[in-house]
């Protein structure tokens, strides 16, 4: 028996046709029709009628429940596009303020650290793509939207579509990268999971990608068998590969290109945990001349 589709609210729908016509991100979207419900859900009755002061109330009742600095920024830039683009009255959400968020250094792998996992992953498939987002600095959602016509092996670079920001961008493919690449798809091709012009790293089923969800399952199961004691997750591939480069010493605005960084400030971050380049530093107390 098949249950008949909930009608979808006009207020939800005209949400909805804002989002897509500013083309926000599948997930961006979700998580702000979720900033909505949770709204409507203290409410207790339409999120229309919420004031200036309900607003108030309900974001002094995200911070006594101690709701985290980045999720309570993210409700209440959900709020101000549903109240100042859906409904056209910012001025209610007007005094609704964000908090500043600690700034929480990277973690970061040694490179022997990285060798680890890759080999921990264990298949040419699981092995190709960790490679690709500590060798190339993608990240997951990037990783598993490559398609094999992204790789240009004559010029030797990743075209990313669409990443982060909605830009495209063209990320380094090293030999070493290039081969882990082939391995898999000589593997792939094989077994039959390597679609004609497909996906580089397929799903169960080829013609979906694989998620981002499996792919950081395996990096931490990567990380487990390979006994890292850190926090790794698939981002810590990212800032490994920019931390490892700004100690080879590449300029760290080529670093801001090639991780497809807007701002320069956010790159810069990475020098605070190159620690080859902290040790070059002569400190100041080693030039003092002790009295004879």
């Amino acid at each position: 028996m098949t249950h008949p589709t909930k009608p979808i609210s006009p207020l939800r729908k005209r949400m909805l046709e804002d989002m897509s016509l500013r083309k926000l991100a599948p997930k961006t979207q979700s998580n702000y029709l979720r900033a909505v419900i949770n709204l409507t859900c203290f409410l207790g009755r339409s999120p229309d009628t919420a004031t200036a002061e309900d607003l108030r109330r309900y974001q002094l009742h995200l911070v006594e429940t101690g709701t985290s600095s980045i999720l309570l920024n993210g409700t209440i830039t959900a709020l101000r596009f549903f109240f100042g683009v859906t409904l056209d009255h910012a001025e209610v959400v007007a005094k609704m303020s964000s908090v500043r968020e600690p700034r929480k250094l990277p973690v970061v792998l040694s490179r022997e650290e990285v060798a680890r996992l890759i080999e921990a992953a264990g298949t040419p498939k699981y092995q190709a793509a960790l490679s690709v987002a500590y060798g190339a600095g993608l990240r997951a959602s990037e990783v598993v939207a490559l398609k094999v016509v992204d790789i240009d092996s004559t010029r030797m670079t990743l075209r990313i579509e669409q990443g982060k920001g909605h830009k495209d961008r063209y990320a380094m493919l090293s030999p070493v990268l290039l081969e882990h690449l082939r391995t898999w798809w000589r593997a792939g091709r094989a077994q039959g999971k390597m679609l004609d012009g497909g996906w580089l790293f397929p799903g169960q089923n080829p013609v979906n990608p694989m998620s981002t969800r499996q792919l950081n399952r395996i990096c931490h199961l990567a990380a487990a068998a390979a006994e890292i004691d850190k926090r790794v997750s698939m981002h810590t591939l990212r800032h490994s590969y920019a931390t490892h480069l700004l100690e080879q010493k590449v300029d760290i605005r080529v670093i801001q290109v090639l991780l497809g960084h807007k701002r320069l400030e956010t790159t810069a971050l990475y020098a605070q945990v190159a620690t080859d380049v902290l040790r070059e530093v002569t400190s100041p107390l080693e030039l003092l001349r002790t009295p004879d």
